[in-house]
């Protein structure tokens, strides 16, 4: 194991030193940066003020170091430790190793290497939040492990009642550590709210975190786990705008943090001689980056038609709303095709997973990343439903049939997914938005229903989603991530209750909702200019509704990814 050098290194860390924290000077605060400079710095790139010790770590950013020891809670920092160690004895080291196990390949915010040789010295070192967030984070896992199993769990509510005071605390003084904490108590199954999420975001701005630390004068570990720890929390902050429909805090003109490379990842977590663990370690990095990529795609939707501005844009074009909507639905809708089709292959959910190369004991990750796919794909279809809603006697109907089309298909394949998932996937480590993207395919089923044209049509979505309430309800079986479906269960039952207050739907014609096109027909759509905002929707390869068979009837799920992902020991199987 690498030696970090115990304190000494520490101390040249910028956001992880034992009795100082760092707040980033800003370009308008009371210090003038051009004066900065005529300051005297040491070798250790220090100088001495009244205030405090500015630490200069390139030419333009500047910090100001301060005693922990001057802010409010500090004196019972290491009783708070202390009481937080004797809730988890004799279990605290076998704890860490279970998180280290199931939450850290696909959630790497810490530096494990550091996280270990600091527990092995004094676990006093630690901050008292980030200690309990790891603990209370891993207990979720108590009886995957035979030995912890066989006891008696440590008291979580005594450890969530310190982990909120010492939090708060250590907000007085926040370091990289205060981040870790807050995003990680973030993932517990009902840990996510979104004021901390605002706390959090401007924690992190006073260390700097949305800033490029590329060229830095920083230990190199520092600078991958600071990058690491910023596009935690971008997700943070992204995700739960999306699941709490609240405006986002972080913008791109004030975010400059560099992509994630091989390097920002601690080459020590890949000792393990162990070829499974390597493969987690390897799976749970690609993981984490895609989920950033995918995540950036979000906040491309989000920006476009979620924001007040952009909803009232759509609003003022009218009878053009739904154009509007196609032509900016379109370049968002291929850079999620082109992200699905790179995906790699290791974080593929197809059948080589299930081809014994992974042991089934072991647990996989992978299903979040899906999930928050299709979530970012019932988020983008959802705004184009709501536009042809709302100009329904104005569309056309060609157009109309085409979306609707495109937008079965998702709720098909996201429907599909859901029901393949294994025990290895459902209790697994699950990312804090993926119970509401649970719910959210229930929401966007229930949507296409309530504006379906006919009784054929919204009976399909009906037993569709009576289906998927099935098979949420298999996987809420206790020890197999209940909380994770009992939300979207208890959503979709508030959402198929409204819906029993529609009028009753027109019985069509055989075709249902599909148009009895004219052949002249296309042609208009063309000349009307809207041909290239159909283009992407319209090659879904998605039948009308009167094709599509039964929902007990087995349906091939439109993302060829999925084809080959055989079922065997999917929740479908897991209700016999």
């Amino acid at each position: 194991m690498a030696n970090f050098g115990g304190p000494t290194l520490l101390k040249r860390t910028l956001g992880l030193q034992e009795d100082r924290y760092s707040q980033y000077i800003g370009p308008t605060t009371d210090f003038e940066p051009s004066l900065i400079n005529l300051s005297p710095f040491d070798p250790q790139d220090e100088s001495l003020l009244a205030r405090g010790t500015l630490r200069k770590v390139s030419e333009h950013d500047t910090f100001l170091m301060l005693p922990d020891s001057t802010t409010y809670g500090h004196e019972h920092q290491y009783d708070d430790t202390d009481g937080i160690q004797q809730l988890v004895a004799p279990f605290g080291r076998q704890l860490i190793d279970l998180y280290f196990e199931v939450v850290h390949p696909a959630f790497p915010i810490l530096q494990k290497n550091v996280f270990y040789e600091k527990y092995e010295r004094n676990y006093r070192e630690f901050s008292p939040p980030l200690l309990a967030a790891v603990y209370i984070l891993a207990i979720n896992w108590w009886d995957y492990s035979e030995e912890l199993s066989k006891s008696q769990r440590p008291n979580v509510r005594g450890l969530e009642r310190l982990v909120r005071s010492s939090l708060a605390d250590a907000m007085w003084r926040p370091k990289l550590s205060t981040v870790q904490a807050g995003l990680l108590l973030s993932q517990r199954p009902e840990g996510d709210q979104w004021a901390p999420t605002a706390q959090l975001v401007a924690v992190a701005q006073e260390l700097g975190l949305h800033l490029d630390c590329t060229h830095w004068k920083i230990p190199p570990w520092e600078k991958g786990l600071r990058k690491r720890l910023a596009w935690a929390l971008y997700m943070q902050d992204k995700w739960g705008a999306l699941v709490h429909g609240r405006p986002s805090h972080i913008f791109s003109s004030n975010w400059v943090v560099q992509p994630l490379a091989p390097n920002d990842f601690p080459e020590s977590d890949m000792d393990d001689q162990d070829p499974e663990v390597k493969l987690d370690v390897e799976r749970g990095r690609t993981l984490f980056v895609q989920m950033v990529y995918l995540t950036q795609v979000l906040a491309e939707i989000l920006e476009t038609f979620y924001t007040l501005e952009a909803m009232q844009n759509v609003s003022n074009a009218g009878q053009q709303g739904t154009h509007l909507v196609l032509g900016m639905a379109k370049p968002i809708q291929l850079k999620l095709k082109e992200w699905y089709a790179a995906l790699p292959a290791v974080i593929r959910m197809d059948s080589s997973f299930q081809s014994g190369n992974v042991a089934s004991t072991r647990l996989s990750s992978i299903g979040y990343l899906h999930l928050a796919y299709f979530a970012t794909e019932i988020t983008l279809h959802r705004r184009i439903i709501r536009s042809l809603e709302a100009e329904s006697q104005t569309v056309d109907p060609y157009i109309q049939h085409i979306c609707r089309s495109a937008a079965k298909a998702r709720l098909i394949s996201a429907m599909d997914f859901v029901n393949r998932l294994t025990p290895q996937h459902l209790r697994s480590f699950w990312y804090f938005a993926s119970k509401t993207n649970f719910a959210l395919i229930g929401t966007f089923g229930s949507l296409l229903w309530a504006t379906s044209p006919g009784r054929e049509e919204a009976d399909w979505y009906r037993r569709r989603l009576g289906e998927y309430r099935w098979t949420l309800s298999v996987s809420s079986k206790p020890g197999e991530s209940k909380g994770l479906t009992e939300f979207a269960m208890g959503m979709l039952d508030i959402s198929t209750g409204l819906l029993k207050k529609l009028p009753e739907k027109p019985e069509l014609s055989r075709s249902g909702s599909a148009i009895e096109f004219d052949p002249g027909r296309r042609p208009s759509i063309l000349s009307m200019g809207m041909g290239s905002a159909l283009g992407e929707f319209s090659g879904m390869g998605s039948a009308d509704i009167s094709s599509i068979q039964s929902p007990e009837s087995p349906i091939n799920s439109s993302d060829e990814d999925y084809d080959t992902f055989v079922p065997n020991a999917g929740m479908a199987s897991m209700g016999d």
